[in-house]
């Protein structure tokens, strides 16, 4: 069976609980994906309640899930609030979504859990009560500086499906900002974690790695732009250099199609949009966010938080149920 796995509470106001409850009724009957919520256990119990479904069972440790998980949600319980409105976000909420997090990666990085999946939060939420991190991704590598990765130190954020991986040297930023932080320095190191992950946690033995342009047409000799010439390529001889099989910069309006995916293993994007438009429009609603180069395995459904359908049971739980998947998948991968 494995050790259990553990699922943050993500925002409370959005799709996180009824994604959860629908991922759980899944994998209820099959142990090897088991896992514990950290969450509130009255609300859940409610939540379940006008589900059809069983209450869950509180429980202190997640090791303790695999004795009850075909019979109740186990929640590893959290303080009560009445702040929860389903479809409302609120800066109330903020502390009970951070903690949920913090926990969880206690449970990580201290062997009870073998991996962390996340549900989804809305950072403008948690700005509201002084959240001083970009996101998750950036939070999680806070929260686990102390301890060293098995390869390259990230966090490198991946989105993948089963048709296509992508990886980003910029994320959160401006298409301004992101052309300007581009550099050297910033592909080698994210192209080394990418690296690492593909070999250590998706067992893939010899990694090809295509590296996007940033220009359109990888910046035609120098016609519509020279990153390519003098940042993306350069980094990309060093890399060769060490041995890593990654190719120069490639125009990535020709990158994506089936028989350009079929000669690389991940694809190193410059910037957010560029990457994850491809995997989303490929397979929305199965691609996975990884976090790569942590110590811990972190693994997170590809969407938001959807307020606008919570508590409406229209959200698909397909995303969390792949996200599951994947994280035991890394997890088993680093164990062997």
């Amino acid at each position: 069976m494995g050790t259990p796995l553990v699922v943050t509470l993500g925002d409370p106001a959005g799709i996180g609980p009824e994604i959860t409850v629908k991922a759980w009724a899944h994998f209820r009957h099959d142990p090897t994906h088991t896992f514990a919520l950290l969450g509130p256990y009255l609300f859940f119990k409610n939540l379940l309640r006008e589900a059809g479904l069983p209450k869950p069972i509180a429980i202190a440790h997640p090791e303790e899930a695999h004795d009850v998980f075909a019979s109740g949600l186990p929640i590893i319980q959290m303080a009560e609030t009445d702040t929860i409105k389903l479809g409302q976000p609120s800066a109330a909420n903020a502390s009970l979504i951070t903690g949920s997090i913090e926990r969880a990666v206690k449970h990580t990085m201290s062997g009870e859990a073998c991996a962390l999946v996340t549900n989804p939060i809305a950072k403008s939420v948690l700005y509201e009560s002084g959240f001083k991190y970009p996101g998750h991704t950036e939070f999680l590598g806070k929260l686990t500086e102390s301890i060293k990765s098995p390869y390259a130190r990230g966090p490198l954020m991946m989105l993948t499906n089963d048709q296509l991986r992508v990886a980003l040297v910029t994320v959160h930023q401006s298409i301004e900002d992101a052309a300007r932080s581009v550099s050297i320095e910033k592909i080698i190191a994210h192209a080394r974690i990418l690296h690492g992950a593909l070999r250590h946690d998706l067992g893939i033995d010899k990694p090809r790695i295509a590296l996007a342009a940033l220009n359109p047409h990888a910046g035609e000799d120098g016609a519509m732009g020279d990153t390519e010439i003098k940042i993306i390529n350069p980094a990309a001889e060093k890399l060769r250099l060490e041995g890593i099989d990654i190719s120069d910069a490639m125009p990535p309006d020709t990158m994506f199609h089936a028989e350009a995916r079929a000669r690389y293993d991940a694809a190193l994007c410059m910037y957010h949009d560029q990457g994850l438009i491809p995997v989303k429009t490929i397979d929305f609603h199965n691609t996975v966010n990884v976090t790569m180069g942590l110590p811990i395995v972190r693994t997170s459904p590809d969407h938001g938080t959807a307020f606008d359908i919570a508590g409406q049971n229209k959200a698909r739980p397909d995303s969390l149920i792949a996200a599951i998947k994947m994280a035991r998948r890394i997890a088993d991968n680093r164990n062997a």
